[in-house]
């Protein structure tokens, strides 16, 4: 049921394009205001990739503080409105599945939004290993996600405990990976695989982090 949710999941987010800058942040010039902020607070410089970089929000910002920024989403459709958002020489666009990407580029931070807690738990680890390999020497992992406090405003496929479904404004609906983010518990399972992490709340249902692999120096 996992992969057939991950599947549902890409062709979610490819309907759901024109519709996801309201739908997901509601007042888009005050989520706009966060972003920069937050961003400005993770200082994200040197090469840049962006994981799922879905309509280009936060794409816009990266572009401010780094040198380059290559930015990846498996929907064509948000690509689509991401190029027509960020038309920055320093920004390039790519149709891309991080499970399969294998660019010869290496990058000194890695960002996504929004998309660790979409990664299903029995690929987690293959995920946070192929980071390794995306990442330059002192490289660091950053990312923002939804608080585990959030997980009531989801509605959870009977007996799963990651699967989620979801409706759009049509009225069509799919089933999508919804695994929330609970600061010390996802810090501990990096530890685990090798990453220094440290997850810091932003307001009530944001969490932002950081992470490096254990003994890259930085600070």
């Amino acid at each position: 049921m996992t992969e057939e949710a991950l599947a549902d999941q890409v062709d979610y987010y490819r309907r759901r394009a024109d519709e996801y800058d309201v739908t997901a942040y509601g007042d888009v010039a005050a989520a706009r205001v966060r972003i920069a902020r937050l961003v400005t607070q993770m200082r994200p410089t040197g090469r840049v990739l962006e994981i799922a970089c879905g309509t280009g929000l936060w794409t816009a910002a990266l572009a401010d503080l780094a040198d380059t920024v290559t930015a990846i989403d498996t929907a064509p459709e948000a690509v689509a409105i991401a190029r027509d958002r960020v038309p920055s020489a320093n920004v390039g666009f790519e149709v891309a599945d991080v499970f399969s990407w294998n660019p010869d580029a290496r990058f000194d931070v890695i960002f996504f939004s929004a998309w660790l807690s979409h990664v299903p738990t029995n690929r987690f680890e293959q995920f946070w290993q192929s980071l390794r390999v995306l990442l330059a020497e002192d490289g660091r992992v950053l990312f923002i996600d939804e608080h585990v406090d959030e997980c009531e405003k989801e509605t959870y496929v009977a007996g799963q405990d990651e699967i989620v479904e979801r409706q759009l404004s049509d009225g069509s609906t799919f089933r999508v990976i919804k695994n929330f983010v609970d600061p010390g518990q996802l810090e501990l399972r990096l530890r685990r695989l090798g990453w220094e992490c440290t997850i810091r709340r932003d307001g009530s249902d944001w969490v932002r982090g950081e992470a490096r692999l254990a003994g890259s120096g930085g600070g």
